[in-house]
C-alpha cells in the first residue's frame, strides 16, 4: 500500500466514524487526520496493523484529558 492510500483510508475511517465534522476547538476531522497520519505511517509497527486500525486506536483516545 502506498503512503497516499494509507492516508486516504485513515482519513476516510476517521471522518466516517467520528460522528462529527469538527472538534470543539474548530479543527476539522479531515485536517486532524492529515496532521497525525504521518506518525502512524512512519512507524512500521503501527503501519502493519493497517490504516483503519490505526485510526480507530487514535480515536479511542479522543475526549480523554
Amino acid at each position: 500500500m502506498t503512503k497516499e492510500e494509507f492516508a486516504k483510508r485513515f482519513s476516510d475511517y476517521m471522518q466516517k466514524h467520528a460522528g462529527f465534522t469538527h472538534f470543539d476547538d474548530g479543527t476539522a476531522v479531515v485536517d486532524y487526520a492529515a496532521d497525525v497520519v504521518e506518525s502512524y505511517w512512519s512507524d512500521v509497527d503501527y503501519r502493519q496493523h493497517g490504516p483503519e486500525e490505526c485510526a480507530s486506536s487514535n480515536m479511542d483516545c479522543w475526549g480523554e484529558e
